[in-house]
């Protein structure tokens, strides 16, 4: 039953890690770390069980805060706009907002700001690039 187990988990973050980018993994392995700490603590019969849920859990909910955070700043950047999620409950919102462009570099900067329960957690800007890339290599 354990070894089973074992092998499902690592084929689902096998299979998880494939459709990552750069970005989705430091978001996932971030969240892993917090989950897997939260869970170890928080599972007093079995440490290492609940780091692993934990971990699991934290994993998939950092990729998707990074792929909310990477599709908002793209959106806001493309059309010029500002770009709003809001969890259904209200008490978590991402907003994207654009700022000038960059003439010679030909990328468009966004202020990206996070805010739980009423508090901002998260006030950064990111610069998105598009556009082709030309490396001289023989």
């Amino acid at each position: 039953m354990k070894r089973s187990m074992v092998s499902i988990v690592v084929i689902a973050l096998l299979a998880f890690a494939g459709g990552c980018t750069q970005y989705h993994a430091q978001g996932a392995g971030a969240g892993a770390v917090v989950g897997g700490a939260a869970g170890a603590l928080l599972d007093h019969k079995n440490p290492w069980r609940g780091g692993l849920i934990g971990a699991a859990l934290g994993g998939v909910f950092g990729a998707t805060i990074t792929d909310v955070s990477m599709r908002a700043s793209q959106e806001s950047a493309a059309s010029n706009r500002p770009a709003e999620y809001r969890t259904t409950d209200g008490r978590a919102v991402y907003r994207a907002d654009p700022l000038p462009a960059d003439d010679q570099t030909r990328c468009k900067k966004v202020r990206e700001r996070v805010w739980e329960n009423d508090r901002l957690v998260k006030d950064q800007v990111r610069e998105v690039c598009e556009g082709e890339r030309y490396e001289r290599r023989y």
